[in-house]
């Protein structure tokens, strides 16, 4: 193993992901476990609003009938005193009191049992309280002052009492005292359940809903008022089957009803649930809209890497192939020059060598311009109608030479049959086999068989080169044609290229319409295979034979620009 420094070099890249990878999980476990107790608190305050907003109503409800009893029934005692108890009734029918059922009085100062008076809004003014179930509720509601005025004993304060031992005749009453606290007096109201029901409670609980729920409308939370029996009164979305998120009762009078909060949509629990879900959901997207980020960031670098590797050996193995031929050229020269070489074979022999060397030496030139025209998109291509098998012939003298010094046995099959004439770029494919034939010469190892094939195939004509050398893994015979690529593994690393022949070759083919294929097996050699369709030459046989001028489209029988290839 490495040293740690090593190590990160390597692995510069997955160090980084699992840098930003490491902390990103555990923030989102962090606000999954927040998230979490938010619920829990967000559940119990979603139903300590919906109690508060009960709560309120009640208040209200409370407010106004204290509000309206006190300014009711605070009646001065001298008004029982010296019997001027007709001014309270004038008082009343000047300034009525909404939902109040009956106004009376009970005058302790002129019978120890007292006189029974009821308001008459007709009238405007006081009768004895006729005898019916009211009066008896009046009469048992105010029972307990009766007695204590009847002993002449002192109320303990003057505050409104409320009598609701008979639902149907809700009291409130205030003990008129004197100066003694001895009570004189008693003036009470009886409540309108109807009013309660139908006026009053609708508009107080329309009104608090905006201010503890802003933005939400009587259909998004329903209220229910049941009476003591458990009868709805009142139900503002109608009766609902759905569970109660919050329940309570009225706090001054109609003390045995209570309110409930129902909210159709979801309960404090499940809406706490839905938000919850919702936040984790998007924590989840934007960790991995992030993670995507990130990953495509350091693909990006991770190809800049590989892209500024590949340059550097290709610096270094363009270096080494072009050192090569110089090396022999200078070395055959230097013999020549000391007349080492004295014999005319020998002469030639050398003259051959060095003449072979050279054009190796500019094939490798012409190759890195090529590359720098077809990256440019300035590579063109001279198509005429040419014979395959002469392309073949000629690029194989020319490789002669090296062939023979390096100890290779050439096998040329399919040179002697016929081919039907095609329009080809000549130079651009005799550079395409040269390349393949230096790769094989390359890649042979210690085999020094080549086999150059030319053969048809339906309506394609097929020219390969095998050899038997060290072959090619599967997984990178692929890539084998990507510019710079270089096998990264076994005897094939260690032969030194440029890493642009095959990527050329392929350029090449595509634009004569063909295709370039690779059968290999690692230890038993490669064959590939330029497969280029018979149809472009036949179309230009016929071009040609329709217009024997010379005429034919500049594509066939001309100049063709060249694709650039794919980065």
């Amino acid at each position: 193993m490495g040293s740690p420094a090593t190590f990160l070099k390597k692995h510069t890249l997955w160090v980084g992901f699992l840098a930003v990878l490491a902390p990103l999980l555990v923030m989102l476990g962090l606000q999954f476990v927040w998230l979490a107790r938010l619920k829990q608190v967000s559940a119990l305050a979603q139903k300590a609003a919906h109690t508060n907003y009960l709560e309120a109503v009640g208040t209200e409800v409370q407010f106004h009938y204290r509000s309206a009893a006190e300014r009711a029934l605070n009646i001065p005692a001298s008004l029982f005193r010296q019997g001027r108890l007709d001014e309270v009734a004038l008082f009343w029918k000047k300034k009525p009191v909404d939902g109040v059922r009956r106004l009376f009085l009970v005058d302790f100062t002129r019978d120890r049992f007292g006189n029974y008076y009821a308001y008459e809004p007709a009238r405007g003014g006081l009768i004895p309280f006729p005898a019916s179930d009211e009066a008896l509720a009046v009469i048992v509601a105010c029972t307990p002052l009766q007695v204590l005025s009847y002993r002449g004993g002192v109320a303990p304060s003057q505050a409104l009492r409320v009598d609701e031992r008979n639902p149907e005749y809700r009291i409130i009453f205030n003990p008129i005292t004197d100066d003694a606290s001895h009570v004189v007096g008693i003036a009470g109201l009886i409540l309108d359940e109807a009013y309660f029901r139908d006026t009053l409670l609708p508009a107080v609980i329309k009104k608090a809903l905006p201010e503890f729920f802003p933005g939400t409308g009587m259909g998004d939370l329903a209220v229910t008022v049941r009476d003591a029996s458990g009868r709805a009164v009142l139900a503002t979305a109608g009766e609902s089957d759905h569970a109660e998120s919050a329940t309570s009762r009225f706090p001054f009078v109609f003390t045995d009803w209570t309110m409930s909060l129902h909210s159709p949509g979801s309960t404090p629990e499940q809406w706490a649930s839905a938000n919850f879900m919702f936040n984790v959901t998007l924590s989840v997207l934007l960790a991995v809209v992030l993670m995507g980020g990130i990953g495509l960031a350091l693909r990006t670098a991770n190809r800049a890497m590989l892209l500024s590797e590949m340059k550097s050996d290709f610096v270094s193995n363009v270096s080494h192939e072009l050192r090569t031929p110089l090396a022999s050229i200078r070395v055959f020269a230097e013999l020549l020059r000391l007349g080492r070489a004295q014999a005319p074979g020998k002469v030639q022999e050398y003259g051959e060598y060095i003449e072979a060397e050279s054009r190796r030496l500019s094939r490798l030139i012409d190759n890195i311009l090529d590359f720098s025209r077809i990256e440019s998109g300035r590579k063109e291509y001279r198509f005429a109608e040419s014979d395959l098998r002469e392309v073949v012939a000629a690029t194989l003298r020319t490789f002669e030479t090296h062939l023979k010094h390096s100890g290779f046995r050439i096998t040329a099959e399919g040179l002697a049959g016929p081919l039907p004439p095609m329009s080809i770029d000549s130079d651009a494919l005799a550079q395409a086999l040269h390349n393949l034939l230096d790769n094989a010469v390359k890649y042979s190892g210690d085999s020094k068989e080549i086999t150059v094939r030319l053969a048809g195939r339906g309506d394609a004509i097929v020219l390969s080169v095998s050899d038997r050398g060290i072959g090619i893994p599967r997984g990178e015979q692929e890539k084998i044609f990507d510019r710079f690529h270089r096998v990264g593994t076994g005897l094939v690393h260690e032969v030194k290229g440029s890493g642009l022949g095959l990527s050329i070759v392929r350029h090449i083919v595509q634009v004569h319409g063909g295709r370039i294929e690779v059968a290999s097996e690692p230890g038993k050699g490669s064959t590939f295979s330029i497969v280029l369709p018979l149809r472009a030459g036949r179309t230009v046989a016929a071009a040609r034979t329709e217009d024997p001028a010379g005429t034919a489209p500049a594509a066939e029988h001309g100049t063709a620009p060249a694709p650039r290839t794919e980065g």
